[in-house]
């Protein structure tokens, strides 16, 4: 009992820790910084790579469309080889509902070295070049806007002298897989990238949320966006290390009127969007794996199981720990489930969340030494050493 009992307290320890010394990750009250109008509003382009988009284009084009921007602005939508008509069906939008101008232009297939989605960025970002902006908005085809999405950040950007503001779409949460895992997933990046210390200057948090990306064109540039991350399947968290490295200024918060029209309904809809990368992002090294095995095990799974075990061989300090610790993770899960509208009944549950992740990880890393790499939208990218499969 020993061992179980220290093991109890481990975790308490660090959940004191991850409350205190983790940057407040679990606080939610983190929004565009405070901002006031540019007296010249600068010329912006936004580019959305679309890859068979069709089905969720009518609910989040118009959106852009119908910006209420000051100045100049048009949209570059990139058309990355899709089979259900997403550049067609993109070009009758713009016809239907009017507002920024919009072209639709495609790239052709990646070259080797490129991902589909970078690559087709890369196209939309030369495209907006010949319009000289001051601002690049790089968006998914998934992400609907607030009309005064643009306009406010453009002025947090100007304000806070920003040359990368970002921020994490508020995703679908509908279906019951969705309610919990969605939010969790949340959570756990901002527990590995902390909003607030991502801000900081010289630090070396860097991340960014890849639906909702307003970038400097100079910094774009003189970073070598996307160039210089044309390989990186965590495409948003690889460009905002990029801009980073190039000496440039990150934001990155929780949005309030940007939201993802996306829906994940089924529990293999959403094993699929965090399997494909979570491997990549250990940077598929196995020891990294193991850590992250152990790590969610000790920090998310000995709580409630030390709180069992305790109350049943009668042991108090292992009830005591495991209670407290779990107590802990609860009560910082719920205001991330305060801000995507969700019952506080689900914080206890995030052991069986976190569970979840453990196990989609696990099948990443699967994935990756079977040759699979990332598979997404019938692309697959093979892990490194191998040949590309394409399908």
């Amino acid at each position: 009992m020993d061992a179980v009992v220290w093991t109890a307290v481990g975790s308490l320890t660090v959940w004191l820790w991850l409350l205190l010394g983790q940057g407040f990750f679990w606080r939610t009250d983190l929004r565009l910084p405070p901002r006031r109008d540019p007296d010249d509003w600068p010329a912006v382009c936004v580019v959305v790579p679309a890859r068979d988009e069709a089905g969720v284009l009518p609910a989040s084009l118009p959106t852009l469309l119908a910006q209420d921007y000051p100045g100049r602005a048009e949209v570059f939508l990139v058309d990355d080889g899709s089979s259900d008509g997403t550049g067609e069906l993109a070009r009758d939008l713009a016809r239907a509902h009017g507002g920024l101008p919009l072209t639709v232009d495609s790239p052709g297939e990646p070259p080797a070295g490129w991902t589909g989605k970078l690559w087709a960025v890369r196209h939309g970002i030369a495209l907006a070049r010949t319009r000289e902006p001051v601002y690049l908005l790089l968006t998914d085809a998934d992400i609907a806007h607030a009309p005064d999405s643009l306009r406010t950040l453009v002025a947090a950007a100007h304000t806070g002298g920003f040359d990368l503001v970002s921020q994490m779409a508020r995703l679908r949460v509908e279906s019951v897989w969705e309610r919990l895992v969605v939010p969790a997933f949340v959570y756990f990046f901002a527990q590995l990238y902390p909003f607030r210390w991502i801000a900081v200057r010289g630090g070396r948090t860097a991340a960014a949320a890849g639906g909702c990306v307003l970038l400097r064109a100079d910094t774009a540039e003189r970073a070598r966006i996307p160039d210089a991350v044309r390989h990186a399947v965590i495409d948003d968290v690889a460009l905002a290390r990029a801009v980073k490295r190039a000496g440039g200024h990150i934001w990155l918060g929780l949005a309030e009127r940007v939201d993802s029209v996306r829906p994940y309904p089924r529990l293999r809809d959403l094993w699929r969007m965090v399997a494909r990368s979570a491997f990549a992002q250990l940077r598929h090294n196995p020891l990294l794996l193991l850590g992250t095995v152990l790590g969610l095990a000790l920090v998310y799974l000995v709580p409630p199981l030390a709180l069992v075990t305790g109350l049943v061989v009668g042991s108090t300090g292992t009830a005591a720990a495991g209670g407290l610790a779990w107590l802990l993770m609860t009560a910082t899960y719920l205001p991330m489930l305060r801000y995507y509208r969700q019952p506080r009944w689900l914080a206890p549950l995030l052991p069986v969340t976190a569970f979840l992740y453990l196990l989609m990880t696990v099948d990443s890393a699967v994935q990756h030494y079977r040759g699979r790499g990332a598979a997404w939208k019938g692309r697959t990218y093979a892990r490194p050493g191998t040949v590309l499969d394409e399908r």
